[in-house]
Order: C-alpha cells, then structure tokens, then sequence
C-alpha cells in the first residue's frame, strides 16, 4: 500500500539542471560545466573560525533570528556596502539563501495569488511558489537585455498580484542592473502595494564597479524582502548561512516561520559568519579576478564558434550563449548530443522556463583549464555536428 501526499507535492521535482546533470554520471571523462558552485576553497580565516568555534563547544541552540553577534556583523556589512541601517532585529540569520527564500514565500503567498518573476529565471523558485498554491508569471526579458523594466512590471500587475521576485546578478545570464536600471524599477514598484523580494546572493560576484541593492532605495523598504548570504562570495555553499532582512514589521513574524521549520541557523557557521564578514570580507576579490579572466576566455571562443551574446554577463559565474546563429531552436537536444558525443556537459537554456529557449547556460565557477578542455570539446563537436 502507497500512502498519498498532499496535491501540492506534485510540483515537486528533481531540478532540471539535476535532472540533466544525472547523465553525466555515466560518462567518466566529462568535462562539466554546469553547477554554480564556486571552485576555491572557503577562506582560511573563516575555517579557523569555524573550527574555534566547535572546538570551544559553540554548538547549543542560538536566538531564532541568529546570534546577536553575526545579525551585528551583517547589519555593519550592509551599513558599509550600501549604506543602508536595518537593526539587529530586522535581519534573521538562515540556514542558506534558500531557506531564506522559501521562508519568505511560505509567509506570504496564499493559494491564488500570482508572483512576478523576470525570465529567464532560476528554476529552484518555481516549484516553491507552485507548492503554496501561487502562481508565477512569467516576463520574457529577452528582448531588453535579460533585465524587467518598469513597463513591463506594469503592465503584469494585476489584482491577484502578490510580490515580484528579481535575482540580480542574475542565474542564468549573468547580467546586473545599473544604479539607474535599478532606481526606475524602485519608482515602479513603490507605486504597487506588492511585496518585492530580492535574491541578491550573487552581489559580491559583480564585475564591473559595486552591486546596487535594491534596499538603497528607502521609497520601496517596507516591501522589500531582501536574500543574500556566504554562499557564492565566500565559496560556503555547505556551511548554509544566509541573510533575510527586511522592515521589522515584517520581520518579527517571518521570524515565527522560519523558527517552526529550524529553529535557528548552524552557530558554528554563525559564528565563522562574522569573520567572513570582517576579516574576510575581500575574500570574493580574488575570487572575482579569476572569473573576469575565465569569462575573457569564454566569451572570445564562443563567439569565434558563431555563438551569439544577447546581453553582456557582468555578474555571477555563467554565461548564456544563444544557438540562435546555428537555427537550433532544441536547447535540450543539443546539450545532449554535445554530452554524448563530446563529453561536454551545458545546462539547456529552457531549464530557466520558456523564455531560455535556444540558448545554453555555461558556469565558469570552475578552473580556466578545465574550461578550455570544455571548449575544444565543444569546438570540435560543432566542426563534425553542425552544418
């Protein structure tokens, strides 16, 4: 006998990135390039902190919200960064931006309610939103540069619109909003009693000049739901520590939310969070230099092959070329027959929704010879496949 689970559960599903990703198990000498996992190690000053901590037995439950001392060094971060002031008791400490995420969506969509979401998108959004009964709208960024504009927000507010949900820099394209870009979506969306939540997990990953936050804009602060963490800056994807901020109205009872699903964060991670977020904090610098060189070299062999760039990734670790040059509208099929024959593993662009059809995404969080490997191979499958 199979007991059945709620109707919801069937928008769960293994991420189509996984999905495609499955296949390469069976092909040893694949040159992956598809997971956004920083390649360097975590900062030696935040592992000596994070062994401190367990060494001195720094392991028993913290406050819900986190450590005083950690919301103390990501309120001073914030402060530095952007000159912004959220206090200690408007930012909760979370197991990972993820949980961050999901902790805001469960908070405030209710069955019905519709969620903005510029496309393409990362996909890991939707089945959370699906599951809570919310519907997500898709916005076809395409046509202008991968990246919303005020006019197109507008004219997809409707009556059962909720929140709009942006991820700049963006997975899977890589591209940022200027200080501008972003100051006119602000003039927009104060305009609509909507809340905004922005994934901003990948700022420190900006290339070109410093990542705006949208909580640089005090008209849109009692909206706004703000997600970042150690994840992508400090190549800490398994510590799990993310950021959640927001007005403290909203706030406390997120706070309640996130209790009753973990109760608090890692405190080891906590507490190396705060190293990383002071002595630590030019860790992503050095990071950053390597990925600017890989993404030189990406894109000169892409588009020496005939690939096209619709938009100029400045931010993040991917790039997403389009097949559009070579008239092959089946992403999917692609990637897999350039797996198969050359041993070169791309996330389909269609893994982002509709709107990433025709293009590949491809992650330089990885080391410059493994990705000239990737393109030589990549090269030659196009020489004896494509026409």
């Amino acid at each position: 006998m199979e007991l059945s689970l709620n109707n919801n559960s069937k928008f769960l599903r293994a991420p189509s990135i996984r999905q495609f990703s499955s296949r390469i198990k069976n092909i040893p000498d694949c040159v992956n390039l598809t997971i956004g996992q920083p390649d360097f190690p975590m900062p030696e000053v935040v592992k000596d902190a994070y062994i401190k901590a367990i060494q001195d037995d720094q392991t028993s439950y913290s406050h819900n919200k986190g450590l005083m001392e950690t919301r103390t060094a990501v309120r001073n971060y914030f402060n530095q960064r952007y000159q912004v002031d959220y206090n200690e008791e408007e930012i909760i400490i979370t197991n990972g931006a993820s949980e961050a995420i999901d902790t805001a969506l469960r908070s405030i969509l209710e069955p019905g309610d519709e969620i903005i979401l510029p496309s393409p998108i990362y996909a890991g959004y939707i089945p959370l939103i699906e599951t809570l009964g919310g519907q997500p709208v898709y916005v076809d960024t395409t046509q202008t540069g991968f990246k919303i504009t005020p006019e197109a927000i507008r004219a997809n507010i409707t009556p059962k619109t909720k929140a709009i949900m942006l991820n700049y820099p963006t997975n899977p394209t890589g591209v940022i909003l200027t200080h501008d870009e972003a100051a006119a979506l602000a003039e927009e969306l104060k305009q609509h009693q909507i809340f905004i939540l922005s994934d901003e997990i990948y700022a420190e990953n900006t290339f070109k000049g410093q990542h705006t936050s949208l909580a640089e804009f005090k008209e849109i602060r009692n909206q706004l739901l703000l997600i970042s963490g150690l994840s992508k800056s400090h190549s800490a994807t398994g510590i799990r520590i993310g950021f959640l901020i927001g007005p403290e109205y909203l706030i406390e009872k997120l706070t309640f939310m996130h209790a009753y699903n973990t109760i608090c964060a890692n405190v080891p991670a906590q507490i190396a969070c705060i190293t990383a977020l002071t002595d630590g904090i030019d860790a992503p610098k050095k990071m950053n230099e390597a990925y600017k060189e890989r993404l030189a070299y990406l894109k000169s062999r892409l588009l020496d092959m005939g690939f096209a760039l619709d938009a100029e990734p400045e931010g993040a670790f991917y790039i997403f070329p389009s097949l559009a040059p070579f008239d092959i509208e089946d992403d999917y099929q692609f990637c897999i027959d350039a797996l198969e024959k050359a041993h070169i593993a791309m996330v389909p662009g269609s893994s982002f929704t509709d709107s990433g059809k025709g293009h590949v995404r491809i992650s330089y969080a990885y080391d410059l010879e493994t990705i000239k490997e990737g393109m030589d191979r990549l090269e030659n499958y196009l020489h004896n496949n494509i026409d």
